[in-house]
């Protein structure tokens, strides 16, 4: 089978989980062809398909390749052409892949509606604002977006389709809760893996404050002001920020290079000098070091947060099976 060129389901999925914390980088190379304004119900053109008796309109499988076009440089009809043959492909390919993308959307709406999952419009907002935050102007987060060659709204649309999908999945999946002998077991194999791992929070500044950072240096330093209520009073990393800016454990993320290489030199309960990073200035300390024991004979020897995994990847396995 050939390999779909324009799909982009997981476009924004990628984006979101790419970007859960402001230490994380971002980055997507999928493009969105396709258009919020156009309605794929408008059958003004045409009907390109019918799925479960709902006509999907010949405007918007129009419009997806032309703005598909456009985004690849591909407008003048000779470089179109030539694109076309070095990916083995034809028109009517693509205008099938199209169609298949837009169908496949209508399927899992219907699919949704049939079993009365729904996107609430709340928990889009919120999760968009969320990913908002981690940008200090909505200039840079519309440059984020279109790195990956979408807009908020196609954003907000992708979102809501894969929480439709998720809610779907949840709710025929069979879940099977793990015992604390498979978690064990589990645990045991792979304890080593996090050996040495470091939990971290972190005070994030604006590049350009540096003088403020300094000063709050100095005072937790001092023992004059406490790290934690420091994050929250302080820290530009809104979504760590109200947990003291806790930012988790290193092997269980991603953290930008600079940050890491400070993480990587503190001991717990050590707190670093001012980092820089593209994000901005850190204030980073180290809250917490994992040993692996040479014997995991029991759950209470892993970190919570490690058990919490473990315990959500044996439910997921459990999902597939």
């Amino acid at each position: 089978m050939k390999r779909s060129a324009i799909a982009k389901f997981a476009c924004a999925v990628a984006l979101a989980a790419a970007c859960g914390s402001a230490l994380v980088s971002c980055a997507g190379n999928a493009a969105d062809a396709s258009d919020e304004n156009v309605d794929i119900y408008d059958t003004s053109e045409g009907v390109a398909a019918t799925v479960n008796g709902t006509e999907i309109g010949e405007k918007a499988v129009t419009t997806y390749i032309q703005n598909f076009r456009t985004q690849g440089a591909l407008e003048d009809d000779n470089d179109w052409g030539q694109w076309l043959v070095d990916n083995d492909y034809t028109v009517d390919d693509i205008r099938s892949q199209v169609i298949d993308y837009y169908a496949s959307q209508q399927l899992l709406r219907q699919a949704a509606e049939e079993n009365g999952v729904t996107a609430n419009a709340d928990d889009v907002n919120s999760q968009i604002e969320t990913m908002r935050s981690y940008y200090n102007s909505d200039e840079e987060w519309d440059e984020a977006l279109k790195s990956v060659g979408m807009t908020e709204a196609s954003y907000r649309s992708t979102l809501e389709l894969s929480i439709l999908e998720n809610g779907l999945k949840e709710k025929v999946a069979t879940v099977t809760e793990p015992s604390d002998e498979d978690m064990l077991q589990y645990a045991q194999m792979y304890a080593s893996a996090y050996d040495g791992a470091k939990k971290s929070s972190h005070i994030l500044f604006a590049s350009d404050d540096e003088a403020t950072a300094q000063e709050v240096l100095d005072k937790i330093n001092a023992g004059e002001l406490d790290f934690a209520e420091a994050a929250k009073e302080y820290s530009q990393d809104t979504g760590s920020a109200e947990e003291g800016g806790n930012v988790g454990w290193d092997k269980m993320t991603s953290f930008v290079d600079e940050y890491q290489t400070a993480l990587d030199g503190l001991e717990k309960d050590q707190v670093s000098g001012l980092v820089t990073s593209s994000y901005g200035i850190h204030i980073i300390k180290c809250t917490d070091v994992f040993t692996a024991p040479e014997e995991v004979t029991s759950l209470d020897q892993i970190p919570t947060e490690f058990v919490d995994s473990i315990k959500s990847s044996l439910e997921e396995q459990s999902r597939e099976e």
